[in-house]
């Protein structure tokens, strides 16, 4: 029996397709997986099911009854719930009370019936009470709780909403494999319920353990449909993709083969354990660009800010030519040669409020232990680390708010060029950049490659990665699930390492 029919839906946001043509067929008593790679359109997909985005265009039916639904509390009432990607637990209220979110106990309409809500936020922990770990409680604050506790309180609000159409939005990404276990155990019992359950996740040993269907959208479009059972592993990928061989690459770079003696290593990093990182070690050389590839969130961003001081390193060794490095802290760091660009650059990277000329000069203060400069002295120091990638402004004064997205992300890197590091570690930069100075700055990159700076590239856009790195350390789940160089340094590759090998 069908639940659910979706037909050609679209959504744009500006000049953005979120979604061109999603297709998805939702049977009662059914499992069905979502997967696509990242931006491919599933979760707007999701999010169009659920009442919190509303479609442009398409046939969305309900029990074969067409429905429009303008808020996630409208979806409720239809019986349908989302589980988010993106946590949305408050964290001053207690476990229970985030449990019973959707719907709050309450004595005459008005009061809360706290017996009521400890009563029905007990039934739910009780279902993972095996695997919730110490210091979980239905009275603590969820803000007190690890990562996966978390998650696992939002899995709990979510079946608390006692939907008869679920959808899970990559539920299982901080879960380990007991705790997955116990959730898929549970799935089964709704199954058998006959619930509906819609289920996006990037780890391909679970779509094939617990998926009836598998649906794959690309580029905003869903391009097929099948039973898990009439498929394999790499005909899910081709589909994701769009083909087996390698898609051009433009300016591919040559690689770095496994490393000989006359190669002059910068950095090698020795069992590395941190946050999200298990037991990590690879080896960079002068003058290569090593990328770091996989899923959103595998430890790629993690590595590259312990590596510069910004998270601590729990165990292991990061060594160079003179020994140990000591990196402490971001500021120990930068004095040991290393930089670091951040794709978040209103985290990580601007000084708000701040002129032009004291975004830019920071770098230059702190490694010529200076305490004071007049801007005649500082101009021609700054002026060339922005002409460098082209970057438009008026004047040095001028506030760092004067400048667009693009041209602020550009006076965070030309920060580093006033002196040049040994170490350029880039956390995904280009966000936010426009195509033109996307190529301006790898341009940069590789200059600065050839003149023998170490790099280490992140980047969530594949064919970066496959351009500009000469080798990928593909991430999973905190560890290098494989090194790709030189023909198998393609996408197909890629992708293969980064789903089919998910743990």
């Amino acid at each position: 029996m069908c639940r659910l029919q979706l037909q050609k839906i679209c959504k744009t946001y500006g000049a953005t397709t979120a979604l061109a043509s999603g297709d998805l067929v939702l049977d009662q008593g059914e499992v069905h997986v979502l997967i696509g790679a990242n931006g491919s359109g599933k979760s707007t997909l999701c999010k169009v099911v659920a009442g919190s985005v509303k479609p442009d265009g398409g046939l969305f039916e309900l029990d074969g009854k067409s429905v429009s639904l303008d808020s996630p509390q409208a979806a409720r009432e239809k019986g349908i719930c989302l589980f988010y990607q993106e946590l949305s637990l408050s964290n001053h209220l207690s476990v229970a009370e985030n449990i019973c979110l959707y719907a709050i106990p309450t004595k005459a309409g008005v009061w809360v019936d706290d017996q009521a809500l400890q009563n029905r936020a007990a039934r739910y922990i009780e279902k993972f009470s095996a695997v919730v770990g110490d210091g979980f409680s239905a009275e603590i604050p969820v803000g007190r709780l690890r990562p996966d506790q978390k998650q696992l309180v939002e899995i709990m609000k979510t079946l608390a909403s006692e939907a008869s159409i679920l959808i899970f939005d990559e539920p299982t990404s901080a879960l380990d494999r007991a705790q997955v276990e116990c959730f898929f155990s549970i799935l089964a019992d709704l199954k058998r319920e006959g619930r509906s359950i819609i289920f996006i996740s990037h780890r391909m040993d679970e779509i094939f353990e617990i998926g009836d269907r598998i649906t794959v959208i690309r580029d905003g479009t869903t391009v097929s449909s099948r039973l898990i059972s009439e498929t394999t592993h790499e005909a899910v990928i081709h589909d994701m993709i769009g083909e087996q061989a390698p898609v051009d690459t433009p300016t591919p770079v040559a690689p770095h083969a496994k490393h000989k003696s006359s190669d002059k290593l910068r950095l090698q990093a020795k069992n590395l354990v941190g946050s999200r990182l298990k037991n990590v070690s690879f080896e960079l050389a002068q003058g290569e660009i090593l990328g770091l590839g996989g899923l959103h969130g595998q430890g790629q961003s993690q590595l590259l800010r312990t590596l510069f001081g910004a998270e601590r390193l729990q165990s292991g060794e990061i060594l160079g030519n003179q020994g140990p490095f000591k990196n402490s802290s971001p500021r120990a760091a930068i004095r040991n040669g290393f930089s670091y660009v951040s794709g978040d650059r209103v985290r990580d990277g601007v000084i708000s409020g701040r002129s032009i000329m004291e975004n830019v000069a920071p770098i230059h203060f702190l490694k010529d232990n200076k305490f004071l400069a007049f801007p005649s002295v500082l101009t021609p120091v700054v002026e060339p680390a922005l002409a460098a990638l082209s970057t438009k402004y008026e004047s040095l004064s001028h506030s760092i708010g004067s400048l667009s997205g693009g041209n602020q992300q550009k006076a965070v890197i030309a920060r580093w060029l006033t002196n040049p590091p040994d170490i350029l570690l880039l956390d995904d930069p280009t966000k936010g950049i426009d195509l033109g100075a996307k190529n301006e700055l790898f341009a940069l990159v590789r200059k600065l490659a050839n003149e023998g700076m170490a790099i280490i590239l992140y980047s969530s856009e594949d064919v970066e990665l496959l351009a500009h790195s000469n080798r990928i350390l593909v991430f999973n789940n905190g560890s290098i699930s494989k090194e790709l160089v030189g023909t198998e340094k393609n996408r197909f590759n890629l992708y293969q390492a980064a789903y089919a090998g998910a743990k």
